[in-house]
C-alpha cells in the first residue's frame, strides 16, 4: 500500500513528518489554536461582563454554532462554552480519521504563527489596493477633512457580528477608542476560529458531499463550485446577518468589500486545502488583528 499522508484539506501530499506535513495535522491545529480560543473566550467576558445573561456575542459564526448546541441539548448557561468544546472536539475526530500521529513538537508553534502572519500579507495588500481612497476633485492631493472616505477603514476585516451586543455601540467616557480596540481584537480572533469552521471545514465538505456525491458532477467542477460559493456566502454574511431566526443588515452594503472578501473567502479555502485549518484559521485571525491595529493607528480619524 503506497504511504501516502494527506493534510487536513486532503488535496496535496507531503513528505511525512515534514514540517509541512506536521502543522497541516488536526492535532497541530488544537494546540496551536487553543491560546486564540481562550483569549476569544476570556476576551468576550471582560469585554462584556453581561455575555452570560445574553444569547448573542460579537461573532455571528459563534452564535450560529451556540444555537444550533442549544438545539442539540445544550442548556443556554452553558452553551456558551459549547462551541470551542465543539471546536475540540472536532478536530480530534479528524485527527483519528486521518490516522496521522498524534506526536507534537512545541518548536513548530512560532514557525506556524509566522506563517500565518506572512500569509496575512497577501490579504493586507489587497484590502489596500481595492480600498484606497481618491483625493476629492479640485484637491491638492490631501484628502478632504470632511470626506465620507476618510471615515472608512483602509482595510477590511474579516469578521463579521452580532450588532446590537458589539461594545462599539456602547459608550466608554474616555475608555471608548481602547475598549472598542480591545473589542475588535478579540472579535477578529474569533471570526478566525469560528468563520472558518463553519464556512471552510463545513460548509465546503458540505457543498462538495451536494455536488459531487449528490449531483454527481466531476470532482474539479464541485470543487470549484463549493469554493466560489462558501466565498460568496461568508462574504455576504458580513452584511446580512441571520441571528436567532432573525435577518437584519449588518455591514451597508459595498461592492469594494464584498469583492475582497469574496476573494478572501476563495484566498482561505486554498489556504484549508492546502494547509489545513490550523493554518487557515491562525490566518484569518492574524490578519484581522492586523487589520484592526493598522486602521485604528494609521487610517481613522
Amino acid at each position: 500500500m503506497p504511504d501516502k499522508h494527506k493534510n487536513a484539506g486532503g488535496l496535496f501530499n507531503f513528505a511525512k513528518d515534514s514540517y509541512l506535513e506536521r502543522t497541516s495535522r488536526p492535532i497541530y491545529a488544537i494546540v496551536f489554536l487553543l491560546p486564540f480560543i481562550i483569549f476569544y473566550e476570556l476576551g468576550t467576558i471582560l469585554i462584556n461582563t453581561d455575555l452570560l445573561n445574553q444569547s448573542q456575542v460579537r461573532v455571528v459564526a459563534f452564535v450560529w454554532l451556540q444555537n444550533f448546541l442549544e438545539y442539540a441539548g445544550f442548556g443556554s448557561k452553558l452553551a456558551w462554552a459549547a462551541p470551542p468544546l465543539a471546536v475540540v472536539v472536532i478536530l480530534a475526530g479528524l485527527q483519528l480519521a486521518s490516522r496521522k500521529r498524534w506526536r507534537f513538537s512545541p518548536g513548530d508553534i512560532w514557525p506556524m504563527a509566522a506563517e500565518c502572519i506572512l500569509l496575512a500579507v497577501p490579504l493586507i495588500v489587497l484590502s489596500l489596493f481595492l480600498n484606497s481612497p481618491r483625493p476629492a476633485q479640485g484637491s491638492t492631493g490631501q484628502f478632504d477633512s470632511g470626506s465620507s472616505q476618510i471615515q472608512r477603514p483602509m482595510l477590511s476585516g474579516c469578521a463579521a457580528i452580532a450588532e446590537q451586543d458589539f461594545p462599539q455601540t456602547k459608550t466608554y467616557g474616555e475608555k471608548t477608542t481602547g475598549h472598542r480596540l480591545l473589542a475588535n481584537i478579540i472579535t477578529g480572533i474569533g471570526a478566525g476560529i469560528y468563520e472558518e469552521l463553519i464556512f471552510r471545514l463545513i460548509l465546503i465538505c458540505a457543498l462538495m458531499m451536494l455536488f459531487q456525491d449528490l449531483l454527481r458532477l466531476e470532482r474539479t467542477k464541485s470543487i470549484v463550485l463549493s469554493v466560489l460559493l462558501s466565498a460568496a456566502l461568508f462574504s455576504a454574511h458580513h452584511h446580512i446577518a441571520f441571528v436567532d431566526g432573525q435577518i437584519a443588515a449588518n455591514i451597508p452594503f459595498n461592492w469594494t468589500e464584498f469583492l475582497f472578501r469574496t476573494m478572501a473567502g476563495v484566498y482561505f479555502a486554498a489556504l484549508f486545502a492546502i494547509r489545513g485549518f490550523g493554518i487557515t484559521a491562525g490566518t484569518h485571525a492574524f490578519y484581522d488583528t492586523i487589520a484592526v491595529l493598522i486602521n485604528a493607528f494609521f487610517f481613522q480619524q
